[in-house]
């Protein structure tokens, strides 16, 4: 920001924070006071908090204040362009239930225990990286699964975290992922125009996730069972399953193909859609009704409710970038950023990525856990940091990403997803609800994607500088 456009505050620079503590005010109160997991009610926290904010500016800094606004909103615009387009595509695989066909192959194989808990976690990271929806997935598994899962001898919450770990494997890997998008958005090129692609960050943290969720498998497997077999899991399988819906597995890998050899979301997308349409359409899984139709004057279908659907995310991802916008105009986000360049850790690649580790897990604590919001806030500081130690935007996005996804989402009263999880337990007459203790002690794929990250931040394993037209390098360049 042009020294010409900062402006200030009465009381001080640190003033330029009252919009982020009035948001995270909002955040407490929606997802864990009232439990009501809703992004436009957070998006009309950060609005308000703007509103609010500017009150404190000094005579004359009003106007900039709001330039300031627009400023870190208009670099969204690319973010929430994507994210309508991605929705339509989340959608469709929403529309056909795939979700049945998984439950579908678990009765057929008789699984049960701690198997079942460990096919629970496999299947919802399949589920959740098709849809690119964390939150979705949990609400969409949760009544399937877990009732099943306890039923059948799982361990109880094992079972609860197997299903909140798989939605956040997703929520770390898929392409169409909100903060997938989010962490490749905000990570600049040095040396050509442009931010990270989807479909490179994709390609380039696939290893972490892989070796995260395998060893995740396993432990939920070994760990997962012991529980006594009850009756009625074989009736809530059978009204649940359809084996037909795996077949919408296949636009899904199509899509997910696309988009790591093209590099391109958009080329990923429609191909996707169009091989979602004609199969589901060959299938009978979805109908002409199904992609665009109007029911009693409402817009239907898939089309139209995927951009629906992402309504709420857009104007959240809109109105965080604002905030940052007024933390840029005000000089915060400089000054933060030089604070931890000119320390210790800003001296080697690896003093970098541990700093970027420490704040964007201390920045998603703070905003309970709020993925999306974490990363916009804190992804800007991120991208100056990785700029100076030459680390390839791909690099920065999967880090910045995946410790988002990590540890700190395991913390008991500071993960809306711990919240969600904890809520969706409640309302069986065979098993009590389950506290938020019980399942964070049992988000292994958090923990395991944390240790993964760490030895890849230590050793020095994947990590990547920028080189000539932005190329990955494995050595800096002089």
């Amino acid at each position: 920001m042009e020294q010409n456009k900062k402006f200030e505050f009465r009381g001080g620079l640190y003033m330029a924070f009252v919009p982020v503590v009035i948001f995270l005010f909002f955040c407490v109160l929606y997802f864990i006071v009232f439990k009501a997991f809703e992004m436009y009610a957070l998006a009309m926290g950060a609005f308000v908090a703007l509103l609010i904010g500017a009150l404190f500016t000094k005579k004359g800094c009003y106007d900039k204040y709001w330039n300031s606004v627009y400023e870190g909103a208009k670099e969204a615009v690319p973010v929430a362009i994507l994210l309508f387009i991605v929705g339509m595509f989340s959608q469709l695989i929403k529309t056909t239930n795939i979700s049945s066909g998984f439950v579908w192959l678990a009765s057929s194989l008789g699984v049960s225990g701690g198997l079942f808990t460990a096919f629970t976690f496999f299947a919802v990271c399949v589920i959740s990286t098709a849809t690119g929806s964390s939150i979705g997935s949990m609400f969409t598994c949760f009544p399937i699964f877990y009732p099943a899962g306890v039923l059948l001898g799982g361990n109880a919450p094992m079972l609860a975290a197997a299903i909140v770990c798989g939605a956040i494997f997703g929520d770390n890997l898929a392409p169409i992922s909100d903060t997938t998008i989010i962490s490749a958005g905000t990570q600049e090129y040095e040396k050509k125009e442009g931010f990270a692609d989807v479909g490179g960050c994709v390609s380039s943290r696939l290893k972490y996730s892989l070796i995260a969720g395998s060893v995740s498998f396993v432990l939920f497997w070994i760990l997962g069972g012991g529980g006594a077999i009850g009756v009625g899991a074989e009736e809530i399988l059978a009204n649940n399953m359809g084996p037909a819906t795996l077949i919408m597995l296949i636009p899904v890998a199509v899509m997910l193909a696309a988009a790591i050899i093209t590099r391109n979301i958009y080329k990923a997308i429609t191909v996707g859609i169009i091989a979602g349409v004609i199969i589901g359409m060959a299938f009978g899984l979805i109908s002409g009704s199904d992609i665009i139709s109007v029911t009693d004057g409402a817009p239907t279908g898939f089309l139209t409710g995927g951009v629906s659907g992402m309504m709420a995310t857009v104007t959240l991802v809109l109105s965080v970038y604002g905030i940052m916008g007024v933390l840029s105009g005000a000089g915060v986000l400089e000054k933060i950023t030089n604070g931890i360049l000119n320390s210790r850790l800003g001296k080697t690649a690896r003093g970098a990525e541990i700093a970027m580790m420490l704040g964007i897990s201390v920045t998603t604590l703070i905003f309970g856990g709020v993925t999306s919001a974490s990363m916009t806030t804190f992804g800007k500081v991120q991208n100056v940091i990785g700029k100076r130690a030459g680390l390839h935007p791909y690099r920065r996005a999967n880090l910045l990403d995946g410790f988002a996804n990590a540890i700190v989402l395991a913390v008991p009263f500071l993960s809306v997803f711990v919240f969600i999880g904890a809520l969706l337990t409640s309302g069986y007459d065979f098993i009590e609800p389950l506290s938020l203790g019980q399942i964070g002690s049992c988000m292994i794929y958090c923990f395991a994607l944390f240790a993964v990250l760490m030895v890849s931040v230590i050793t020095g394993w994947g990590r990547k500088y920028e080189g000539a037209d932005g190329r990955p390098e494995k050595t800096p360049q002089q």
